[in-house]
Protein backbone atom coordinates (compact mmCIF):
# COMPACT_ATOMS: atom_id res chain seq x y z
CA UNK A 1 0.00 0.00 0.00
CA UNK A 2 1.39 2.88 -1.22
CA UNK A 3 1.40 6.82 1.20
CA UNK A 4 -1.40 7.97 -0.89
CA UNK A 5 -3.51 5.33 -0.02
CA UNK A 6 -2.96 4.80 3.87
CA UNK A 7 -3.59 8.78 3.77
CA UNK A 8 -7.03 7.89 1.78
CA UNK A 9 -7.71 5.03 4.31
CA UNK A 10 -6.82 7.33 7.84
CA UNK A 11 -9.18 9.84 6.49
CA UNK A 12 -11.83 7.72 6.32
CA UNK A 13 -11.39 6.07 9.48
CA UNK A 14 -11.53 9.77 10.84
CA UNK A 15 -14.32 10.73 9.17
CA UNK A 16 -16.17 7.26 10.40
CA UNK A 17 -14.82 8.13 13.68
CA UNK A 18 -16.35 12.03 13.16
CA UNK A 19 -19.74 10.25 12.58
CA UNK A 20 -19.94 7.86 15.49
CA UNK A 21 -19.25 10.92 17.86
CA UNK A 22 -21.94 12.98 16.36
CA UNK A 23 -24.35 10.24 16.26
CA UNK A 24 -23.38 9.49 20.30
CA UNK A 25 -23.70 13.15 20.69
CA UNK A 26 -26.81 13.14 19.16
CA UNK A 27 -28.30 10.09 21.14
CA UNK A 28 -27.00 12.01 24.29
CA UNK A 29 -28.88 15.12 23.37
CA UNK A 30 -32.38 13.38 22.80
CA UNK A 31 -31.92 11.15 26.04
CA UNK A 32 -31.59 14.67 27.47
CA UNK A 33 -34.26 16.24 25.66
CA UNK A 34 -36.72 13.09 26.77
CA UNK A 35 -35.44 13.46 30.34
CA UNK A 36 -36.17 16.75 30.33
CA UNK A 37 -40.26 16.13 28.73
CA UNK A 38 -40.94 13.99 31.33
CA UNK A 39 -40.07 16.37 34.20
CA UNK A 40 -42.01 19.00 32.60
CA UNK A 41 -44.99 17.09 32.17
CA UNK A 42 -45.04 15.66 35.29
CA UNK A 43 -44.58 18.78 36.93
CA UNK A 44 -47.48 20.12 34.84
CA UNK A 45 -49.59 17.32 35.69
CA UNK A 46 -48.91 17.66 39.39
CA UNK A 47 -50.24 21.16 38.95
CA UNK A 48 -53.13 19.90 36.84
CA UNK A 49 -53.99 17.98 39.71
CA UNK A 50 -53.40 20.43 42.49
CA UNK A 51 -55.71 22.88 40.37
CA UNK A 52 -58.55 20.23 40.36
CA UNK A 53 -58.46 19.55 44.07
CA UNK A 54 -58.80 23.34 44.97
CA UNK A 55 -61.46 24.12 42.51
CA UNK A 56 -63.37 21.18 44.00
CA UNK A 57 -62.44 22.52 47.56
CA UNK A 58 -63.95 26.29 46.43
CA UNK A 59 -66.41 25.71 44.05
CA UNK A 60 -68.16 22.28 45.22
CA UNK A 61 -70.74 22.38 47.81
CA UNK A 62 -72.25 19.09 49.05
CA UNK A 63 -70.05 17.42 51.04
CA UNK A 64 -70.36 14.26 49.14
CA UNK A 65 -69.63 15.16 46.10
CA UNK A 66 -66.93 16.87 47.50
CA UNK A 67 -65.33 13.82 49.30
CA UNK A 68 -66.11 11.20 46.35
CA UNK A 69 -64.58 13.36 43.72
CA UNK A 70 -61.68 14.05 45.98
CA UNK A 71 -60.90 10.17 46.20
CA UNK A 72 -61.22 10.21 42.66
CA UNK A 73 -58.80 13.09 41.90
CA UNK A 74 -56.87 10.85 45.08
CA UNK A 75 -56.89 7.98 43.54
CA UNK A 76 -56.11 9.47 39.81
CA UNK A 77 -53.06 10.68 41.41
CA UNK A 78 -51.99 7.33 42.91
CA UNK A 79 -51.95 5.65 39.60
CA UNK A 80 -50.25 8.32 38.11
CA UNK A 81 -47.11 7.94 40.56
CA UNK A 82 -47.49 4.58 40.56
CA UNK A 83 -46.89 5.24 36.37
CA UNK A 84 -44.09 7.64 36.68
CA UNK A 85 -41.81 5.50 39.37
CA UNK A 86 -42.24 2.32 36.89
CA UNK A 87 -41.31 4.46 33.80
CA UNK A 88 -38.42 6.18 35.68
CA UNK A 89 -37.40 2.59 36.25
CA UNK A 90 -37.42 1.58 32.74
CA UNK A 91 -36.00 4.68 31.94
CA UNK A 92 -33.01 4.34 34.29
CA UNK A 93 -32.50 1.14 33.01
CA UNK A 94 -32.51 1.99 29.75
CA UNK A 95 -29.64 4.53 30.30
CA UNK A 96 -27.74 2.38 32.68
CA UNK A 97 -27.73 -0.35 29.66
CA UNK A 98 -26.47 2.91 27.10
CA UNK A 99 -24.22 3.54 29.09
CA UNK A 100 -22.88 -0.04 29.60
CA UNK A 101 -22.98 -0.60 25.92
CA UNK A 102 -20.63 2.63 25.57
CA UNK A 103 -17.91 1.77 27.58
Amino acid sequence: MNDEQKWVEISNDISNVAKKIKSRIDEEDLVEDLKDTFKNTIENTSQLINNIIQTVESTVTDEVIKKETKEIVSDINTELKSLISETKNKFSTQTDFISTEEE
